[in-house]
């Protein structure tokens, strides 16, 4: 018996389906990109966090509120990443006590 006899006019069957897809190259994971995103924002709240306390201490008219949430902001993404960080280390670990 046909396959295509059964299947409805304006569906085709496709054709074999490859396990794991085209191999990639190194370094160029979307997981990587996605954190070095993540750590390039942290990177940059740092940034503006070090920026907005210099310019509250030189006077260039930086309320000291501004200041204090920049440096909250940049302190809460840092900790954000790091506990990312830590269940992604975790996951690892976990998958490399796994037998096969």
């Amino acid at each position: 018996m046909n396959i295509s006899s059964l299947l409805p006019s304006n569906i085709q069957p496709v054709g074999p389906i490859e396990i794991g897809g085209p191999a990639r190259p190194a370094g160029s994971s979307e997981f990587s990109n996605v954190l070095q995103g993540a750590i390039d924002q942290v990177e940059l709240s740092r940034n503006d966090a070090n920026q907005s306390v210099q310019n509250f201490l030189s006077g260039d008219g930086e309320d000291l509120h501004s200041t204090v949430l920049a440096v909250q902001r940049a302190g809460l993404e840092f900790d954000m990443l790091m506990q990312v960080r830590n269940k992604v280390v975790s996951a690892y670990q976990e998958v490399m006590r796994m037998q096969m």
